[in-house]
């Protein structure tokens, strides 16, 4: 299964599509998703100004790939 969130996409449009993932950014004490940096500024470039090494992004991108919830789709139940 491919990843759905990845380091270089913005913590806005992150933020946008997966509103439950304000919670775990917060919890990382990365606090960019109310901030205007958040538009522009990739996850990869939040959490490394936050000191965060190559290695706790990619932990962090994977953990969020993890509570990311699926959206519904337009497909018809075959019930």
């Amino acid at each position: 299964m491919e990843a759905k969130i990845k380091k270089d996409m913005t913590i806005g449009e992150v933020i946008t599509d997966h509103p439950e993932l304000v919670e775990v950014f917060m919890e990382e004490g990365v606090h960019c998703v109310g901030c205007g940096a958040a538009t522009f500024e990739t996850i990869e470039q939040g959490l490394m100004g936050h000191g965060k090494t190559e290695e706790e992004i990619n932990n962090f991108v994977n953990s969020l790939n993890e509570v990311v919830v699926p959206k519904p789709t337009d497909e018809k139940c075959p019930i």
